[in-house]
């Protein structure tokens, strides 16, 4: 009996994406580790990636370049020129503003500033500076919502005025930030716009004799790892997820070259959580005896410590610091613990495999319902929606 004759094998065509997206940080490196777990699970693509610096002209080659879609970051004008002028789907994951009509997926500003004022306001300030760069829009978004943020919580926030020709003259910068520094009310907390900017206020406070942490505190964001590390002292940073930023970038461009129409919305990402280091490491209470419970608090709270434990180390009755956290936090001292203990419990959904009940027992919770009911109540979501919605791609 004869066999029915094969039929050829028809592969699909793979399209052709450009990535113009630098490799020179953390950020964007993170960013194409999440369009590489995006092209894991799809392989679809084919990609040209050639390296570049932040902000840089585009390449030579996009000007011969014959492709089905582009994902990049468009710092500058010539970028958002040659993207155009491409004239394929484009998903931009720049939050500098440039060309508007094609849609972003980007860090969430009000989500970044939100958590450096919560790091600061938890660890006591009641002071606070803004240290940005005039040369990018999204430091003053950076800036708008670390002031709205702190406003919510009855304080102000101090702007250090930059200007964008200072970045010419480091050492009239310099004499700048060292005037704002040194008029500033002490202990402050700053937020810096970025890493780069934390590490600047750092040596300037070095370079003036002002100790850090205890007279000012020092915040950035991006936590480029080895940046933040060299800084004296290591610099605290907010934790973007830019892995989830570049793997919703992909599957958004993926759509988009398969025809969808796709109006130029901004997806905003809300980061991790905050990379704590030395420049933030420190309880601004003039209340000792408060602030070593609240040290005790962030050192053992996922160990099962009750309020009677931080009654011992305070010193006092119950009463008498339930009144004096309230006063000086605007919180019960177990209602810090269950924030430290859910805090805990966010990093380990976000950045682990690991099932909610081992989630449960790792950041001191008697069993996952517990964890759940918690979670719930001050979320509004469960502990696997949290996750579904800010887990890393692999």
């Amino acid at each position: 009996m004869a066999s029915e004759p094969r039929q050829p094998v028809t592969s699909k065509r793979r399209r052709a994406v450009a990535l113009l997206v630098e490799t020179s940080n953390q950020y964007s490196r993170e960013l194409l580790r999440g369009v590489r777990a995006y092209l894991a699970e799809h392989d679809t693509w084919t990609v040209h990636l050639t390296e570049q610096g932040r902000g840089g002209e585009p390449p030579r080659w996009l000007r011969r370049w014959h492709g089905d879609g582009i994902l990049a970051r468009i710092e500058n004008a010539a970028i958002a020129r040659a993207v155009r002028q491409a004239g394929v789907p484009v998903v931009n994951v720049s939050a500098a503003g440039f060309a508007p009509e094609y849609p972003r997926v980007i860090s969430d500003s009000a989500g970044v500033a939100r958590m450096a004022a919560e790091h600061l306001l938890e660890r006591g300030f009641r002071q606070f500076g803004y240290c940005g760069d005039a040369r990018f829009r999204w430091s003053t978004e950076h800036g708008r919502n670390f002031e709205a943020a702190l406003r919510e919580a009855g304080f102000e926030c101090d702007w250090f005025q930059s200007a964008p020709e200072d970045f010419e003259d480091w050492d009239r910068e310099r004499r700048k930030l060292a005037t704002w520094l040194r008029r500033l009310p002490r202990p402050v907390g700053i937020m810096a716009c970025y890493d780069i900017r934390g590490q600047q206020v750092l040596d300037v406070c070095r370079q003036e004799g002002i100790e850090v942490p205890d007279e000012v505190a020092v915040i950035g964001q991006h936590n480029d790892v080895v940046l933040c590390e060299l800084c004296t002292p290591p610099l605290s940073s907010v934790i973007p997820n830019a892995r989830r930023a570049g793997y919703e970038a992909a599957a958004m461009l993926d759509r988009m070259m398969a025809g969808e129409r796709i109006e130029p919305v901004t997806v905003g990402i809300e980061p991790l959580g905050v990379a704590t280091r030395q420049s933030t490491d420190v309880i601004a209470l003039e209340d000792r005896r408060v602030a070593e419970a609240v040290r005790f608090i962030r050192e053992h709270a996922c160990e099962g410590i009750g309020v009677e434990d931080l009654v011992r180390v305070a010193g006092m009755s119950r009463t008498l610091l339930e009144r004096r956290f309230r006063r000086l936090l605007g919180r019960s001292p177990y209602e810090e613990v269950l924030r430290v203990k859910l805090q805990r419990a966010k990093r380990l959904l976000a950045e682990t495999d690991l099932t909610v009940a081992e989630v449960a027992e790792r950041a001191g919770f008697r069993n996952a319902e517990y964890l759940s009911a918690s979670f719930h109540k001050r979320t509004g979501m469960s502990p696997r929606e949290y996750r579904r919605q800010r887990r890393q791609p692999r």
